[in-house]
């Protein structure tokens, strides 16, 4: 399966499947401002985005990373924020190949680690992570200060 890092020539198949990842969480958001979230992600260069095709070139997931700082690390980190494969990719393996990406990516870059989080209800995430050697974290809670 073809991975690579994402360019805005591929707004157009990005587009629904961030549509379709927003769905899963139960996100509500229109068609225009899923386009627009893209288009400024991939313009500015503020994350790096990887997207998965099939053979005959139809995007099947995404992978997306924003840069952090380990702070107790001294090092750059990432923060792997957002994974989608489209329900008729799932089982492919596409998941663990983005992730892989998503790794070797930071592996080139420098980073000492990546971070991500999950649904609490999403066990076949969790799972893959957990095969794939992240280890959830059992010192640190996570908070959220909505400011919406």
């Amino acid at each position: 399966m073809p991975i690579r890092v994402a360019a805005t020539a591929d707004l157009d198949d990005l587009a629904p499947l961030f549509a379709a990842y927003l769905h899963f969480y139960a996100v509500a958001k229109s068609a225009a401002q899923v386009r627009d979230f893209l288009a400024a992600r991939l313009e500015r260069g503020d994350s790096t985005i990887f997207i998965a095709r099939d053979e005959q070139g139809v995007a099947q997931g995404f992978v997306q990373l924003y840069p952090l700082y380990a702070s107790l690390a001294l090092r750059p980190s990432l923060l792997l924020s957002d994974l989608y494969v489209a329900d008729r990719a799932r089982r492919q393996g596409i998941g663990e190949q983005m992730l892989d990406a998503a790794r070797q990516h930071a592996l080139n870059t420098g980073a000492c680690g990546l971070q991500l989080e999950t649904a609490r209800t999403n066990l076949t995430a969790q799972s893959l992570y957990e095969r794939l050697g992240y280890v959830r974290d059992a010192v640190y809670l996570t908070y959220w200060l909505d400011l919406s």
